[in-house]
């Protein structure tokens, strides 16, 4: 039988709750999130669970990574289907943190994140997003003090970039990547996806289809050039407006010339209409 998670809203609650909990012997898994929650913030949680014998869920809707043109009032807010979900889930704590909690008068420090960081994908259109993002979670992260974190796949860079923080700061979080929950359709769920009309919806699945065909070829020995152009084609003629569609070094993110040079991971990010969508996949 399912049980609500304890509801932590400032630091000093949620550490004792952290600490009654690790005087258990416990092991305790983070799982960040800005709620909306879909099956794939749910596949992680149960990620979660498999790995640590407790489980923590921040909701936080991080105003320092969106930009003043970008979408932090209209960000999906459903904060009672939210804790439903993670009642169901078993979830233990679930914090929940106002701004002023997070970024209290005076806040003046900030990670800047280098590296993946500047790979020159999301940075290129967001060049203020990773500093956001690396600033919150690693407040996140001593705030929790986990021994794991557990990330999506859809957000690749940001995967990077999250990891490569925990490590060169010793922040001593083993961050898990988990791969990406996909609709029947193949569409990568996403919380901004309900931003999509019903005609869009039918459209973005041609993301997922235009990089299955690009991994294809190179898998098949095509070189990469005419591959990934042919993936571009089909995604522009479909009404996209394309930001990039690039194949990059798994681990590193760095440019490649050919499969020879490393585990490849082709990644997306596209307009359809006034809603922004990534993705990518292993070739």
């Amino acid at each position: 039988m399912s049980s609500s998670p304890l509801i932590a809203r400032t630091v000093p609650t949620l550490r004792r709750a952290a600490d009654n909990l690790r005087k258990r012997k416990a092991t305790i898994a983070l799982v960040p999130t800005m709620g909306a929650l879909h099956d794939g913030h749910v596949s992680l949680v149960r990620l979660a669970k498999r790995r640590a014998s407790r489980v923590v869920v921040s909701i936080f809707v991080n105003p320092t990574q969106f930009a003043p043109t970008e979408d932090f009032g209209a960000y999906p807010r459903t904060w009672k289907a939210d804790i439903a979900k993670l009642a169901a889930e078993d979830v233990d704590i679930v914090w929940h943190p106002d701004v002023k909690a997070m970024y209290p008068e005076g806040f003046a420090t900030r990670i800047v994140p280098e590296g993946p960081a500047l790979a020159g994908l999301e940075d290129r259109f967001r060049p203020h997003f990773f500093g956001g993002v690396a600033t919150v979670v690693g407040k996140l992260f001593t705030q929790v003090r986990p021994d794991f974190a557990i990330f999506g796949e859809k957000d690749f860079q940001q995967l990077r970039v999250v990891t490569q923080m925990a490590r060169d700061l010793d922040l001593g979080v083993k961050v898990i990547g988990s791969r990406t929950v996909r609709e029947r359709d193949g569409l990568a769920m996403s919380s901004r996806n309900v931003y999509l009309s019903p005609e869009e919806r039918q459209t973005a699945p041609i993301l997922y289809r235009a990089m299955k065909e690009s991994a294809r070829r190179i898998k098949a020995g095509d070189a990469i050039a005419p591959a990934m152009a042919g993936g571009a084609e089909m995604i522009e003629a479909a009404g996209f407006a394309l930001d990039y569609y690039e194949v990059r070094h798994a681990e590193t993110l760095a440019q490649v010339a050919s499969r020879k040079d490393g585990p490849l991971r082709i990644l997306v990010a596209a307009k359809l209409g006034s809603t922004r969508l990534i993705d990518n996949i292993a070739v």
